[in-house]
């Protein structure tokens, strides 16, 4: 039997992360992968659909920019959409593949082994292979890193050519002329912006809740129900799903408005997005007396830890964070807690960066309005609209806008920013930056930032906080917000001119009455 220092479950983003962490300690990993080489977040996950969402983007300013102009349209065929997706794929899958090759032939640290994994003991892992043999391993640590597949809907036949999870969007051979999306969480809200980008599909989406995007502000739900209705888009708001079948090679579906009105609609295919569950059902976890977590269906309560102490849960098996990013932390965070000889600190969640696809991209980190409203948390926002912003201006894409929250204090450390529009995800770091070192904002106001850039927003958002802002909010009334909650008022916050406190009101009404051409 061969014995390991770690066996790796899983050879997604996250499982690779924590072999390639391993190899830093001198330690001999096995990474057991029971399909692909990358896992989902490559082949039906965050790279595939995040190709196709850049060129269908791409895809939609040009067609924009021929109609402005009178000339006439370009087409594109699904064909062609599914190669640039392969070639990505294909880079991505040649990257990770040599990368092992060479790490194994320099180190002979990792071995990678292409199979199904279960626990025989908490310590000895069965490898079944495609050829019908089996071994067993022998790990003194294990990562459990095996990823999610997406949920269905019970009584639904899912076939994945005409009712489809993501993983059936690769079977696709044209754009259908129709399709019903369930589900108006991110990546129904993607998918429906990418097909509607397209121009080539109808697209419907159903919703339970009263707007997309719930968990988000209303004024970032508002504008891209706004952006995907202007492209076409039927979002079925506050709809029961009561049945969805295949009749005669189409999908009919039908849905109970709020008033109880029925409604029956057919489309050529249908994509299911409610979700995703853990992988772990192959994986005998019981055998290893590894237990489900606190929080349901997931494993690893204990900052990746489960109860048995050498062997840990990671990605989308965790329960955390179902993010590329997040696994791949959680990952190398495992790694080091197995072989460091040093003190190693919790995962800290409250600073991830996320980002929605969406038109216009949404980036994100910490607390929005609405958390700190649900939780009667005080805080101070500044909201800063694009079209302010040179850099913005200068690309002749001014919708979106950056929302600065801290503290309702002296300190104003940072609780959260939403970013929406173009760079927005790029935007969003540095104000993670402060949000992870406990910062206020003074540092940012101060820095010199690049000019033209879109993160001088980010900038003005920090000075109108500070009461130092160029363009103050009571003059662009429609384009910059600033103001303070506390036990559910909002109040318009002021700005300092040297002694005197001044009302933004007042400031403006000034301006209008020494100013009058």
């Amino acid at each position: 039997m061969k014995k390991y220092d770690l066996c790796v479950i899983g050879g997604g983003p996250a499982g690779y992360a924590a072999a390639m962490r391993a190899i830093d300690f001198d330690k001999n990993v096995i990474l057991i992968e029971k399909e692909k080489l990358g896992g989902a977040g490559i082949y039906n996950g965050a790279l595939s659909s995040k190709t196709m969402w850049e060129l269908s983007t791409r895809y939609r300013k040009v067609q924009e920019d021929l109609s402005k102009n009178g000339e006439r349209k370009l087409d594109i065929s699904y064909d062609d959409v599914k190669a640039s997706i392969e070639e990505a794929v294909f880079d991505r899958k040649f990257q990770l593949t040599c990368h092992l090759r060479i790490i194994h032939a320099e180190t002979n640290l990792i071995t990678y082994e292409k199979g199904l994994a279960s626990f025989v003991t908490n310590k000895e892992i069965k490898i079944s292979k495609q050829n019908g043999k089996e071994d067993v391993i022998y790990a003194e640590h294990t990562i459990i890193a095996s990823g999610s597949y997406p949920r269905k809907l019970p009584d639904v036949e899912v076939d994945e050519k005409t009712i489809m999870t993501s993983d059936g969007i690769s079977n696709l051979t044209n754009f259908p002329k129709s399709m019903v999306i369930v589900g108006a969480g991110v990546i129904g809200c993607e998918f429906a912006t990418i097909f509607a980008n397209f121009g080539k599909t109808k697209v419907y989406l159903i919703d339970r809740a009263k707007r997309i995007l719930p968990f988000e502000d209303e004024d970032i739900s508002a504008l891209i129900s706004k952006n995907m209705e202007k492209e076409g888009v039927v979002i079925h708001r506050k709809a029961n799903l009561k049945r969805i079948e295949v009749k005669n090679g189409m999908v009919e579906y039908e849905i109970e408005n709020e008033e109880g009105e029925i409604e029956v609609i057919t489309v050529e295919k249908a994509l299911l997005s409610i979700g995703r569950i853990p992988n772990i059902k192959s994986l005998n976890i019981e055998n290893a007396g590894v237990k489900m977590s606190k929080r349901g269906v997931h494993i690893g309560d204990e900052d990746t830890q489960t109860n048995i102490p050498h062997i840990f849960a990671v990605g989308d098996v965790s329960g955390r964070l179902p993010l590329v990013n997040v696994g791949e932390r959680e990952a190398r965070h495992a790694v080091v807690k197995m072989f460091a000889d040093f003190p190693v600190k919790e995962i800290n969640y409250d600073n991830v960066s996320t980002i929605m696809f969406l038109n216009p991209v949404v980036a994100s980190v910490g607390a929005n309005e609405k958390m700190l409203r649900e939780n009667n948390i005080p805080y101070r926002i500044a909201k800063v609209d694009y079209s302010t912003i040179a850099r913005a201006i200068s690309m002749g894409k001014p919708e979106g806008f950056f929302k600065l929250i801290v503290s309702e204090d002296s300190e104003m450390k940072v609780l959260g920013m939403r970013a929406v529009g173009v760079h927005a995800s790029s935007a969003i770091q540095s104000v993670a930056l402060l949000m992870y070192m406990n910062k206020g904002i003074d540092e940012l106001a101060h820095m010199i930032h690049p000019h033209p850039s879109i993160v001088e927003g980010v900038q003005e958002a920090a000075r109108m906080l500070l009461g130092k802002s160029i363009y103050k909010s009571a003059v662009f009334k429609d384009k910059l917000k600033c103001y303070k909650w506390r036990d559910g008022v909002e109040t318009p916050l002021t700005v300092i001119d040297g002694e005197k406190r001044i009302k933004y009101e007042d400031i403006a009404n000034h301006y209008s009455s020494t100013h009058e051409d």
